[in-house]
C-alpha cells in the first residue's frame, strides 16, 4: 500500500506494534520439549488479546497463527507436534491483521545452549537487515536491497537464500511491488515512492541458496545441513530513513 493520511501510520504502527511484541513474548515464552503447536496458541492468544487476527490464516488459511520454522526449515514453518530441543535453531514469523491493516515480522534465535556459528548467524542475518533499511528511501531503486544484502552475506561468509523474497504489504500480506529481489537484478529499474508500505526480510545461510517447498504445501526447508536465519521488518518509505512499524 501507499500512505494516504497521518492515520493510515497510526493504524500501520499499531498493527507493527502487536505482531513485535507477539515475537518477543514467544520468544520469551519458548521452553525445550515444548511443541510448536503450544508455542503458536500462546502467539494466538497475544493477537486476540489485541484485537488482532493472524494474517495467514485468515486470508490463506494457513494451519496455524503463526510461522514457527525449526533448523532445516527456512520459513511457513507449520505449528505441530515438533518440540523444541536444546541448540535448536528457531525461527518466529508473525503476520497479523488488525482494522483492514497488516504488518509482518520475523526473528531467528537459537534456543540454549548456545554455539558461536548459530548466534553469529542469527546476529548478522539482524545487522544485514538494518543496513538495508537504513540505506533506503523516495527514488531509491530496489534493487538497492538486492545488492546490499548479497554483498553483506558474501562480507560475513554467507550464502543468500535466493527463492525468499521482500515484498510490499499494508493491506493485505503481498501487495506491490512483489517480488523484491534478494540478489542485484539489474534489470530492475523500479524506485521506491515516498509512502510505499514493505517488509525487508534477508535469509542468510551457511551453505544452501535455495529452499524446496515440502509435501504440507507450507514449509520451506534446506536440503543440505545448512542452517538459515531470517529476520524482518515492515517499514514506511519517506524521504528521509524509513519508519520501522514492527517495533514494540
Amino acid at each position: 500500500m501507499t500512505i494516504g493520511s497521518e492515520k493510515d501510520i497510526e493504524a500501520l504502527k499499531e498493527i507493527g506494534r502487536i505482531v513485535a511484541l507477539t515475537v518477543k513474548e514467544m520468544k520469551r515464552s519458548a521452553r525445550v520439549g515444548m511443541t510448536t503447536k503450544e508455542l503458536d496458541e500462546i502467539g494466538g492468544r497475544i493477537l486476540q488479546s489485541h484485537g488482532a487476527v493472524s494474517a495467514p490464516k485468515k486470508f490463506y488459511q494457513f494451519p496455524g497463527h503463526t510461522c514457527i520454522s525449526i533448523n532445516e526449515e527456512a520459513a511457513h514453518g507449520i505449528p505441530g507436534s515438533r518440540m523444541l530441543q536444546p541448540g535448536d535453531l528457531v525461527n518466529i514469523d508473525v503476520c497479523a491483521e488488525k482494522d483492514g491493516y497488516v504488518a509482518d515480522t520475523g526473528h531467528s534465535f537459537q534456543m540454549p545452549p548456545f554455539t558461536p556459528e548459530l548466534v553469529r548467524l542469527c546476529d548478522y542475518t539482524h545487522e544485514t537487515m538494518m543496513k538495508v533499511i537504513s540505506s533506503l528511501k523516495h527514488g531509491v531503486r530496489l534493487s538497492e536491497v538486492g545488492r546490499i544484502i548479497e554483498t553483506e552475506a558474501a562480507k560475513g561468509g554467507y550464502k543468500v537464500i535466493r527463492n525468499l523474497c521482500s515484498h510490499g504489504v499494508g493491506k493485505a500480506i503481498h501487495e506491490a511491488p512483489s517480488e523484491i529481489w534478494p540478489v542485484y537484478n539489474k534489470h530492475d529499474k523500479r524506485r521506491l515512492k515516498e509512502g510505499q508500505v514493505i517488509t525487508i526480510e534477508p535469509f542468510l545461510s551457511t551453505g544452501a541458496e535455495f529452499v524446496l517447498e515440502q509435501p504440507d504445501g507450507w514449509t520451506m526447508s534446506v536440503t543440505d545441513c545448512s542452517f538459515t536465519a531470517q529476520h524482518e521488518h515492515t517499514i514506511i518509505i519517506t524521504r528521509q530513513e524509513p519508519i520501522i512499524v514492527t517495533v514494540a
